[in-house]
Formats: C-alpha cells, sequence, structure tokens
C-alpha cells in the first residue's frame, strides 16, 4: 500500500505540510478502511486516550474481558495480539498508522474477536488516523501538558482527546468513562450522552481503604450499592486509578463482580510500567516509561513514602520534543530524590548535552550541585551501571525513567537496539 502522507511530505515545503498532514494521514485512513472492507464495523471497540495511564488501563481492560472469557485483542504503546498471543511493539508509537492500523482490525476481525481495546493517542485523534472506527466505549485516564511541540496548546491537546468521546457519542450504545479526579472532567462529561465517573477522591465509581504496597495494591470500589475488593499487581496510588477506570468499563459491559475482580488481579504487570528488576540484589530497582511532568510527580509521589533510604533516579528527556519540560523534570526529580543521574533518552539530533543542562538547571533550583548528587553521564548504560554503583543499603531504591518496554533508543545516527530491562539486569551480573 503506497504512504500517501509520506509521498506528499516529499512534494511540498515543511510548514506547509504540517497544515496539510490531518489531510494525507485522513486520505490515508480512508483508502485502508476500504481496502480492508472497515474491519472494526464488526467488532466492539473501547478506545483509551489520557496523557498516561493509557497502556496500563489498556492492559487491565484487556485481561479483564480475556479472563471472562470474551474473545478480545488489544493494542497499546507496548504490544498488541488477540487473548493471551500478545506481541512486543517494537515501534516508539502508542497508536499505529492508518494502513498498519486497519490490517490488524482485519486481522482481529478474521479471528473472530468480539471486542478490542485500542489505546488511542491524541496525534492520532488529531490527525484522523482512527478515522473509521466506531468506538463503543470511551476511557480517559487524565489530561495534563504534554505533546505541545505537536499540538502547539493545551486546549488544542484537550480538544484532541475529547475527539474520543464526540466519536463514541454517535454510536449508538457509545459510553464514556471519564475519571473524576481530574480538573477536565466535566468537559469529557459533556462531550457524551452517557458516562460514568471514577476517582480516588470522588465520582460515581470510588475507591475507598486504600493501601499500597511495594510491588501491588488493595482497595474497595463502590458505586450504586455494588462493592468490589481489588487487588492490584502494580503498585502505585495511579495504578489505583487505572483499575477503577478497568472496573467502569467491566461494568459497561456486564461483567459479573467475580469476573472484574478476578481479571484485575490476573494481570501481573505491564513491561515498564512500575517493573520491579530483582536479580537478587539488596536495593529495589524500579523501570518505568515516565517521561511527563505529571507522570514523574505521580510515580515520586507514591515510591518516595516506600524508600527509606536513599532514592536514586535516573532519566533525559527526548529530543525534538517538548523543551519547556525539561528544566520541570529535574525540579520534581530534585524534589523528591536525594541523588539525579541525567542521562540520554532519545537524543535524536540534537545535542544531548544541551539537554542534560536544561533538565540540570532546575535540578539545580531544588539545590542539587553537579557532581555531588546530581551527575551528568550522557551514555545512558554507563549511568545505569553509576546509579547501580551508588545504592548501597537494602532501604535504597534506584528508578529509572522515560524508557520502559522500548526497544530501540534513538540516538543522531539512527535507532540502536535497547532493552532497559535486559540491560540493567546485565549491569547487575557484571557488579556482582
Amino acid at each position: 500500500m503506497v504512504n500517501i502522507r509520506k509521498f506528499v511530505k516529499k512534494l511540498i515545503p515543511v510548514k506547509l505540510f504540517k497544515k496539510v498532514e490531518p489531510i494525507g494521514h485522513l486520505t490515508e485512513a480512508i483508502v485502508a478502511n476500504v481496502r480492508y472492507g472497515f474491519p472494526s464495523r464488526e467488532m466492539r471497540i473501547v478506545g483509551v486516550t489520557g496523557t498516561n495511564g493509557k497502556t496500563t488501563t489498556t492492559f487491565l481492560i484487556h485481561r479483564m474481558l480475556h479472563e471472562a472469557g470474551y474473545k478480545v485483542a488489544m493494542m497499546s504503546t507496548v504490544a498488541y495480539g488477540i487473548g493471551g498471543d500478545i506481541k512486543s511493539q517494537t515501534e516508539h508509537v502508542t497508536t499505529a498508522q492508518s494502513g498498519k492500523l486497519q490490517k490488524r482490525l482485519h486481522e482481529f476481525k478474521c479471528a473472530g474477536v468480539e471486542w478490542v481495546v485500542l489505546e488511542t493517542s491524541s496525534h492520532s485523534l488529531a490527525q484522523y488516523r482512527t478515522w473509521g472506527v466506531p468506538y463503543e466505549i470511551a476511557v480517559i485516564t487524565n489530561v495534563t501538558g504534554d505533546h505541545l511541540d505537536y499540538h502547539g496548546t493545551f486546549d488544542n491537546y484537550l480538544e484532541a482527546k475529547r475527539r474520543l468521546f464526540t466519536i463514541a457519542d454517535r454510536n449508538k450504545n457509545g459510553f464514556g468513562v471519564v475519571n473524576f479526579d481530574d480538573p477536565n472532567a466535566q468537559k469529557f462529561v459533556d462531550s457524551i450522552s452517557s458516562s460514568t465517573t471514577y476517582g480516588i477522591n470522588g465520582g460515581e465509581l470510588q475507591a475507598s481503604d486504600v493501601e499500597l504496597e511495594s510491588d501491588h495494591s488493595t482497595f474497595k470500589a463502590a458505586i450504586s450499592g455494588d462493592q468490589y475488593n481489588i487487588r492490584i499487581n502494580i503498585p502505585g496510588q495511579f495504578n489505583v486509578s487505572n483499575s477503577l477506570a478497568a472496573i467502569a468499563v467491566g461494568r459497561k459491559i456486564g461483567l459479573s463482580k467475580d469476573q472484574i475482580e478476578k481479571g484485575i488481579v490476573a494481570l501481573d504487570g505491564v513491561e515498564g510500567r512500575m517493573t520491579v528488576i530483582n536479580e537478587g540484589q539488596e536495593f529495589k530497582i524500579i523501570v518505568d516509561f515516565a517521561s511527563t511532568p505529571d507522570a514523574f510527580e505521580r510515580l515520586f509521589e507514591s515510591v518516595r513514602p516506600a524508600t527509606k533510604g536513599k532514592l536514586i533516579a535516573v532519566f533525559g528527556s527526548a529530543g525534538r520534543r517538548d523543551e519547556d519540560k525539561r528544566a520541570v523534570q529535574g525540579k520534581i526529580a530534585g524534589h523528591y530524590a536525594d541523588e539525579v543521574i541525567l542521562t540520554e533518552e532519545d537524543d535524536r539530533d540534537v545535542d544531548g548535552n544541551d539537554i542534560l543542562k536544561q533538565i540540570a538547571d532546575g535540578a539545580e533550583k531544588t539545590g542539587k550541585i553537579k557532581d555531588k548528587d546530581m551527575f551528568l553521564i550522557l551514555n545512558r548504560e554507563e549511568a545505569i551501571k553509576f546509579a547501580i554503583g551508588r545504592a548501597k543499603s537494602a532501604d535504597d531504591t534506584v528508578v529509572l525513567l522515560g524508557k520502559g518496554h522500548e526497544k530501540t533508543i534513538e540516538r543522531a545516527d539512527g535507532d540502536h537496539p535497547w532493552n532497559e530491562i535486559e540491560i540493567t539486569k546485565k549491569v547487575l551480573t557484571t557488579l556482582r
């Protein structure tokens, strides 16, 4: 299939291309739908969007439906597949380009899939890449500033997310699941005729008796006289919120209390999302995809209270992405972590040392001092090795942020193989 968007990009100037890009994506989506026979029309679609929490929520809903006996497929930032046959997603993309998206949907349809849980990015919504997909249930996890290098303003970003709900509202069974704790919740509720809200601090479906442990959380969830006793095997209060979203979807689909509870506890984890690495070392190591200020805040709010010893954070900030967040990330990490180690994170063709300096400017505002409790090590593997060497106590925690599940790291000369979890395990082995 000809990639129309890439063909057009070669013919016109960059500035003009940015203005007409959605037209190219829309054309591509129309052609792909026609080619594969509008496959999503023969399945029921759950769309999950938000700044953070999309991937984990997608996995929770998928696993819950699978455990309940549904023929269910998923596509997410991390993986895609049907039922228990899940394959890794190696590209740095949340929602696939239209051709690949429709091809996979066609494959799902041919396999007899009933439900598809589709992680849906703001980019794909703004660019009409998901045109032709009749979302039935729309889920919003939260909305904080991100991808403003592309969307330009927060309002544009919010509007792109809201589009998922306006699409679902055109479905006769359209239903919204909205995070009550998000300041923009009402805008999503107003975008769809039927919805439910969930939250830790309020909402129709509300959590109580939350117990946060280092490797899991337990809580009760209540709505309309029904109560659920939930255990989620992924730590962090934000994952309590993600679980509530999954419960709301399960209720709408018609799952029983037992099916919902067993479905959520059945998910052992999501690669690169609060993944604990244990190779026999005394201290704790966590790998997480967190790469926005909001994700940093949520992660550190969960990890800091659970760390009795030293908290060491390793992270960077991607090149050719929102520059304004770099100092903010540095400031957040500097506030919560005892030591920050700044390193590469898909620098692309941007000078990595310049990126590290921008992050360091924020960390310095919290009192961090270079080469004392703040270190700049551009090579990521060396930075991981250095951080692990700084952990001395069983009470210490090392958090590796920004790469998570990704299988490549982007440098000026192109993509290089990368696997944060395996590289960390290798480092631990060499330091024994």
